[in-house]
């Protein structure tokens, strides 16, 4: 059919030539030759990226509201033992008096910035004949507790008043409970403790935990926990140091008082969810991995419809290692059209945007460093949807190729 010289060329052009790269235009002119593989590779591109960010903004999102939820300045008194939870704690409710007498260099403003708190979950409803119990993180204050966490601020409405059943909500706490939009407004109701209580006041705490709790009078959780202590007492340093807080708690060990500082309490508590991140990437991989095999195949079949043309450019000269590199060029060209259309959408719905999250809520953060993962997951799945394909693709002989349907 063909000279042996000559056959021999077509079939091994790579061992007598110089490896030469096909024009870049020639991949990019290929994104349109098939509208709907374009659509369908982009699509799929676009949802494992868009996962990833999800991913990613949970788990920011969860780091930054627990970095951001401690005050500088701020010291946290807890019962010996329950160091990493406030639920756990129970200390005298004598000690925030004590504290404010006996330690020099608490800020004061006309008042100490000492806040005795009452800390726990418990169950809410929207109406007494809801099927539904929304578990809810309520904390029960005092006035210096506005002084003490600076991130809050009352958004509408007023403060709580004591022995009124009135409430103060957070700005997520419609998110935790999966209300209507307009129902935890000022003037609204909530079912607690087998009586309607009247939300009298909305108050944001931007990137905290605290914007998904809902606070009210220290004595009128105290009554209805049927609760005698407190869970701890929070107070912001002026001159005084945390040792200063540290020799306090040794002089009085009938308290039984440790000392921890905001920041270090709630970077304990960022560890203690590590594993919940890690099982959130984790379960993110593999559905990842799963839509990589479906990419696989997808992209071996439109190769495999291509096999003639893989012939013909290896009969012009080109090697089995430049096509490839062409084919590669080409499905990392979608792929970044879908990573770009994820990081779009990421960032113009994602950001911001309120989930539940344990027994509270918090907020989904689309930054650089998330945006990174993203498009290099998108350039990832350019490279390895298509190198396997494009290879096996080209195993065949060229006589072979150039007669393929």
């Amino acid at each position: 059919m063909f000279p042996r010289r000559l056959r021999w060329s077509i079939e091994q052009p790579e061992r007598n030539e110089s490896m030469r790269l096909l024009p870049w235009e020639y991949g990019v002119r290929n994104m349109g030759r098939s509208p709907l593989r374009f659509l369908l590779g982009a699509a799929g591109s676009m949802l494992v990226v868009l996962l990833f960010l999800t991913a990613g903004a949970f788990v920011r999102g969860i780091g930054k509201a627990l970095a951001q939820s401690g005050g500088a300045r701020n010291v946290i008194l807890l019962g010996a033992g329950s160091q990493e939870s406030l639920e756990r704690s129970e200390i005298a409710r004598t000690v925030d008096g004590e504290v404010a007498a006996s330690i020099r260099g608490v800020r004061r403003l006309g008042m100490a910035y000492v806040s005795p708190e009452v800390y726990m979950q418990t169950v809410v409803k929207l109406a007494p004949d809801d099927p539904r119990e929304h578990q809810v993180v309520m904390r029960g204050v005092t006035a210096p507790a506005l002084l003490v966490h600076d991130a809050v601020r009352v958004t509408d409405g007023r403060a709580p008043r004591l022995g009124a059943d009135e409430l103060l909500v957070g700005s997520l706490v419609g998110v935790r409970m999966s209300a209507a939009p307009g129902r935890l407004d000022v003037g609204q109701k909530l079912w607690f403790d087998k009586r309607w209580w009247t939300i009298v006041g909305r108050f944001d705490a931007p990137g905290t935990v605290m914007a998904a709790e809902i606070w009210l009078p220290l004595s009128d959780l105290q009554i209805a926990a049927k609760r005698d202590g407190l869970s701890s007492v929070i107070l912001t340093l002026d001159e005084a140091t945390l040792d200063d807080v540290e020799v306090f708690c040794a002089r009085r060990l009938d308290l039984e008082l440790v000392a921890l500082t905001e920041s270090e309490y709630f970077a304990n508590l960022n560890r203690f969810y590590r594993p919940v991140r890690m099982m959130i990437w984790v379960t993110a991989a593999l559905i990842a991995a799963g839509g990589m095999f479906g990419g696989l195949n997808t992209m071996y079949a439109a190769f495999a419809a291509r096999i003639r043309e893989l012939g013909a450019l290896q009969a012009m000269g080109f090697s089995r290692r430049a096509i490839v590199l062409s084919l590669v060029q080409e499905s990392v060209l979608i792929a970044s059209v879908g990573a770009l259309a994820a990081a779009a959408v990421a960032v113009g719905w994602l950001d911001g945007t309120g989930v539940r999250f344990s027994t509270g809520a918090m907020t989904l953060v689309i930054d650089g460093p998330v945006l990174t993962v993203g498009l290099a997951v998108g350039l990832a799945l350019g490279v390895v949807g298509a190198g396997p394909p494009a290879w096996r693709c080209l195993r065949a002989p060229i006589p072979e190729a150039l007669k393929a349907l």
